[in-house]
């Protein structure tokens, strides 16, 4: 049985795909089968064929070097740039709670760390018609822990601090944060994350400048972050 962790961030584009890819890198250069799953992906292109191509997906297998099959990614896709529930509404196909799980299931008797991927921020919708499904329920019936993806620059402290305060409040467990598009020797961006720290009492895994290609945190310490 595979040990997993959730990444969530405090908005869309904030850089979840590519933290979640270079976790996954990370395990798979350390010799451990690592996996990456997403419940639902919205905003993807078809092939020449007219099928959907799970583009984080991709990215992620692509970057980190794995050879785990696309198909069993993500169960939900769709075509549209909107948040899932509203993708679905179009497009149909909308999110069934207990298949998602179901599927990662299946995926965990096959590896020995699943990353898993929000879509959007924790509060994203993942259906809302004749059934509401958001994300913090696959997080809590999948019974997962998360991490904070922020962005290290302006306005972190606030959606961070807020992003955290609301997943608490909600029973969700955090292990910690890490910050993206960091600049070392910033001083806007040193005092964010001392700020970060202190008033959502959650501790920094790592900060990722742009364009690193490995998560600067110990290996041992990254497999402790897995539940």
């Amino acid at each position: 049985m595979s040990k997993n962790i959730f990444v969530t961030g405090t908005g869309t584009e904030i850089g979840k795909t590519y933290v979640a890819g270079l976790l996954v890198k990370k395990l798979h250069e350390a010799g451990e089968k690592s996996a990456y799953y997403k419940a639902a992906m919205s905003g993807n292109d078809k092939d020449a064929d007219g099928n959907l191509i799970p583009g984080d997906a991709k990215f992620v297998k692509e970057l980190a070097g794995i050879d785990q099959n696309l198909n069993e990614m993500c169960p939900y896709i769709y075509e549209r740039a909107y948040s899932p529930h509203l993708a679905a509404q179009i497009e149909g196909n909308p999110v069934n709670l207990d298949y998602v799980v179901e599927k990662l299931r299946d995926l965990e008797k096959k590896y020995d760390y699943i990353t898993l991927e929000g879509s959007g921020g924790i509060l994203c919708p993942l259906r809302f018609d004749d059934e509401e499904i958001y994300l913090e329920d696959f997080v809590k019936k999948a019974k997962l822990s998360s991490i904070i993806v922020a962005d290290a620059g302006l306005g972190t402290i606030n959606n961070l601090v807020l992003t955290a305060f609301y997943m608490k409040e909600k029973g969700m467990k955090i292990k910690g944060i890490i910050f993206n598009n960091f600049i070392p020797g910033d001083v806007m961006q040193e005092d964010n994350i001392k700020m970060c720290q202190h008033m959502s009492g959650l501790k920094v895994l790592a900060c990722v400048k742009k364009g690193d290609k490995d998560l600067d945190i110990d290996i041992d310490k990254l497999k402790e972050i897995y539940e």
